[in-house]
């Protein structure tokens, strides 16, 4: 908690407006100007002693994505759950969509996030860092995790993607597939609907979630005294038959003798 409280102090809360769209989704965003070479300094220094004393194979957070540079392409998979198919393909649909648009979207995978508990607050800084608040330019972030996202940018790109989109993109496509493990199709869904409204086509409708129906696995009390009812007729009716009727084949062959 305290490594938490003190890098936290450290850090420079970027300067943006975009993160202040949806009030329960995103956290207010304060701006913080004339931030100081000395802060920033800090602030790396204390992440790159924290990131080297990690120890290989831990969990990927987001540090990995700030000690990024700007991305040269459109997908930084730093949670490893992307197939090179999904890769592929969206990479050359985001490719397109730029030089068609001029809108760049960045696809960014995390496992978790340890220090900034929100996703769109974390998109913002990381849209921010990257792209030095080009209007045009945005990041869909995935948190594995937490099995949540963010679809965060620049002024013009927000505006064009629209609140609407953003919350059924997040709430739907990387809601339920996450949820399922679906990565692959959380990614490529997302990223068709984004493509499709910056490009100005008809945006493909969002998964709906399937609810299960829970099957009772007893009886009640009811059904318990109906089929008790119907299997002691049952009992009855063989019981008599057993009985009367080879009698009524006694006498049958009784009489006949006579």
């Amino acid at each position: 908690m305290s490594q938490a409280l003190s890098l936290s102090k450290f850090a420079a809360p970027s300067v943006s407006s975009t993160g202040c769209a949806r009030a329960a989704r995103r956290v207010q965003c304060k701006a913080v100007a004339n931030e100081s070479d000395f802060q920033k300094r800090i602030f790396a220094g204390v992440a790159a002693a924290m990131m080297a004393a990690t120890p290989m194979g831990a969990v990927a957070n987001e540090f990995d994505l700030l000690s990024t540079g700007t991305p040269d392409t459109y997908i930084v998979d730093d949670a490893s759950v992307l197939n090179r198919t999904t890769r592929d393909s969206v990479a050359g649909k985001l490719k397109d969509l730029e030089l068609k648009t001029g809108y760049r979207v960045e696809v960014a995978t995390v496992r978790k996030l340890e220090f900034e508990s929100d996703a769109f607050a974390f998109g913002d800084k990381l849209s921010n860092k990257w792209f030095k608040g080009d209007d045009k330019k945005g990041v869909f972030l995935v948190v594995t995790t937490a099995k949540d996202g963010a679809l965060i940018g620049g002024k013009s790109f927000m505006s064009a993607v629209g609140d609407d989109l953003i919350d059924s993109v997040i709430g739907e496509n990387v809601s339920i597939f996450t949820e399922e493990e679906k990565y692959n199709e959380a990614v490529t869904s997302s990223v068709n609907r984004i493509a499709a409204k910056l490009s100005g086509e008809e945006v493909p409708e969002g998964p709906k979630r399937v609810e299960k129906v829970r099957k009772r696995t007893y009886r009640t009390k009811q059904e318990t005294a109906s089929k008790k009812e119907a299997t002691s007729t049952i009992v009855l009716t063989l019981l008599f038959i057993s009985v009367v009727v080879p009698m009524l084949q006694y006498f049958g062959y009784t009489n006949a003798d006579d």
